[in-house]
This record gives C-alpha cells, sequence and structure tokens, in this order.
C-alpha cells in the first residue's frame, strides 16, 4: 500500500467517524433524560480527538514527499 492509499484510507475513516460525531450529536439534542445525554456527549468528546487525528493523518500521508509541506504538528 502506498502512502496516497494510505491517504484516501485515512480520509474515509475521518468521514466515517464526523459522520458518527453528527448521528450522537442529533442524538444528543434530542435526548430527554440527561444521563443519556451526558453518556452520549462524552462517547462524542471520546471520537472528536480520533477525528481530528485521522483528518491530520490524511493530510500527511499526502504530502509525505512534498518538502514544503507544514502542519503546527508534523514538518517533513
Amino acid at each position: 500500500m502506498t502512502l496516497l492509499e494510505m491517504s484516501a484510507v485515512y480520509r474515509d475513516s475521518a468521514d466515517a467517524i464526523h459522520g458518527r460525531i453528527g448521528q450522537l450529536r442529533a442524538l444528543e439534542r434530542a435526548q430527554a433524560d440527561s444521563e443519556e445525554r451526558f453518556r452520549l456527549r462524552r462517547r462524542i468528546d471520546e471520537l472528536t480527538p480520533l477525528w481530528r487525528e485521522a483528518r491530520e493523518l490524511a493530510a500527511l500521508t499526502a504530502h509525505y514527499y512534498d518538502r514544503s509541506y507544514h502542519n503546527e504538528k508534523y514538518t517533513l
């Protein structure tokens, strides 16, 4: 698997995680039970760093060989 192919896999994963976060947010807004809202918020909070990391890794692997690529966390 090439880095460009890995980038696409990371992008797909990021899209799936972001979609799930959107679903959970909708459920959270519709939920009347405060305990269930808390549980949903906690799950959203757990998924958010995974989504962010998948997006960052997609960009990093897509631009791995670009010497001019710079990001706050990664410099190649």
